[in-house]
């Protein structure tokens, strides 16, 4: 029996009707997890939901919001003003400090709060010098700042966050035409003023699009604010699920968290407004360098150098004194090999998953270039914009109850119980981390994919190929590139994801993450030094791959 076609044609041939069918039934099955969390909002929840009203949700609304507008003003500074100096401006090492701003990135936010605190606590390094120079006895003789604290997780958010609106702000710069603000300087601008007044106003959607970025991995943040005592939505889903064992709490929570995402996505929308930039002409020159020299070269070199110093160098140097403080035969060693084999399989299946879904529904688009279609592969990709914690408690509601039932209705047939068959399993992990980081594979195989010019589909076919045999002979060698890309970026993503992996993890299953976060919950900070900086190193891979894409971005400048 032949399959019915789908009846859009393109590039001259008719699509299958089975691709519709599996972009559909991947971008419902992607969709389940945010449908299942804002579906319990209708569900009562007894006397949880009124506790939690009446005694700690408002301090999760006011630290949450407290937190995005601190680490919202910190990024958009370190971001906007780090990206124009490197960009357009010259001055000592700023070659250097092109790819060096982005290292940061590599650092997941939490790990960066274990290094910090280890050296602003009381007993750390800096407090104790403080106290030997000028005699203070204890803390009542003076008065210092306490890193665990809202705004000292606010300041560790902003060191790690940072390179986003970097990123977006600096392609933004680089793109922009050399002549517009020429034309600003002859209007008597200086550089300073055609920065305000030119290539701010041209570069704003893309620097509230990073913000937005950041904003999310803010409220996507355990670690952090858990270490450091300040009550988020994300510690309390965890808490009123693990804690007081109340899922449909924890889902009504992760319901109102969604409204604070959904809030971002519809400003950072919002804000482009239906103003809009063009070039109009191809060619490229290259952009003008501001010598900058003496006291003012001083400065931007200081205000640039500083993030890196912050955000990586210092929680590296710290992370490696931990580890050699306990000796890397004992970092190394014991369940170090374990903990590491977790983390690679789950971050290899994971990648593996995410590339080859992702694969799909950019295919599919391709080849049904229609507003369903689309709008299916947009509801697959929203996974990235919804808290880690979020999706776990989103994933496990349903898994249990479809648990339940299965062992039910087995031990009615067998007469006895086969416990939880889905929940708490591999496979639920990977479920979670497949609709979390998706996003990421499939913007990058849709952008490759667009590359391939239609005329060899069309040579394909007419050479007998059907559509799954030209995607895997035409389209994968030409897009290999991009594949092993996306894999890499989500690869590293689940190395370093901690919410979804500490509430659906196996039972006794640890992987880097988790044994990190757990070792120094228990003040056992430099034990957790390698699993940190395992993660850390494995992070350095797509930041200096992304920093060497980012310097190639303008057409016509040199590596």
């Amino acid at each position: 029996m032949r399959v019915p076609a789908y009846p859009h044609k393109h590039n001259g041939y008719k699509a299958p009707l089975p691709w519709l069918v599996a972009v559909l039934a991947l971008a419902a099955l992607v969709a389940l997890p945010v449908l299942v969390v804002t579906a319990n909002l209708l569900v009562p929840s007894g006397d949880v939901w009124t506790h939690l009203a009446a005694t700690v949700l408002g301090s999760y609304i006011g630290n949450s919001l407290l937190l995005m507008a601190g680490v919202g003003t910190g990024v958009a500074i370190g971001g906007v003003g780090t990206a124009w100096l490197v960009t357009m401006c010259r001055f000592r090492l700023s070659r250097v400090l092109e790819w060096a701003l982005l290292l940061p990135m590599a650092m997941p936010a939490y790990v960066v709060a274990y290094t910090y605190t280890d050296l602003l606590d009381y007993s750390g390094p800096l407090q104790s010098v403080l106290r030997a120079v000028f005699g203070w006895s204890s803390a009542r003789d003076y008065w210092f700042p306490d890193i665990r604290s809202l705004g000292g997780a606010i300041a560790v958010m902003v060191m790690v966050l940072y390179p986003y609106v970097y990123i977006l702000a600096r392609a933004a710069f680089l793109e922009q035409s050399v002549c517009v603000l020429e034309a600003s300087r002859t209007l008597g601008r200086g550089p300073w003023r055609a920065f305000g007044q030119v290539a701010l106003p041209l570069a704003r959607a893309s620097i509230i699009a990073g913000i937005a970025l950041a904003l999310m991995e803010t409220l996507n943040d355990f670690g952090t604010v858990q270490y450091f005592a300040v009550d988020t939505f994300t510690t309390g889903i965890y808490r009123t699920w693990l804690g007081m064992g109340q899922p449909i709490a924890a889902a009504q929570l992760g319901a109102v968290l969604m409204i604070f995402v959904a809030a971002l996505i519809v400003m950072e929308r919002l804000s482009r407004g239906g103003a809009k930039s063009h070039h109009t002409t191809s060619r490229y020159r290259r952009l003008p360098q501001i010598p900058l020299t003496g006291w003012r070269g001083g400065l931007a070199l200081g205000f640039s150098l500083l993030p890196v110093l912050l955000g990586f160098v210092v929680p590296a140097l710290v992370l490696a004194g931990w580890t050699l403080q306990v000796g890397l035969e004992n970092s190394f060693g014991g369940d170090f090999s374990r903990l590491a084999g977790n983390s690679l399989i789950l971050a290899v299946i994971a990648g593996m998953t995410a590339v080859a879904v992702a694969l799909v529904l950019a295919y599919a688009q391709r080849l049904h270039p229609r507003p369903l279609i689309r709008f299916a592969v947009r509801i697959a990709s929203l996974g990235y914009a919804v808290p880690g914690s979020v999706i776990a408690v989103g994933i496990l509601v349903p898994l249990v109850a479809a648990d339940r039932a299965l062992a039910h209705g087995i031990e009615s047939w067998t007469g006895r119980s086969p416990g939880l068959l889905m929940t708490g399993t591999i496979f639920a992990l990977v479920y979670a981390y497949l609709v979390r980081f998706l996003a990421v594979s499939t913007n990058s195989i849709e952008a490759s994919l667009a590359k391939v010019t239609p005329s060899l589909e069309a040579a394909a076919r007419t050479l007998g190929c059907g559509t799954v045999t030209a995607l895997r002979r035409v389209h994968i060698p030409m897009i290999r590139g991009s594949l092993l890309s996306a894999a890499l970026l989500v690869f590293v993503d689940v190395m370093k994801e901690l919410p979804a992996t500490l509430i659906m993890r196996p039972f006794n299953f640890d992987t880097l993450a988790t044994r990190t976060f757990t070792l120094a919950s228990d003040e056992r900070l430099a034990d957790a030094g390698a699993p940190a900086l395992a993660i850390v190193l494995v992070g350095l891979v797509p930041v200096l791959l992304l920093s060497r894409a980012i310097a190639k971005s303008r057409p016509g400048e040199s590596e």
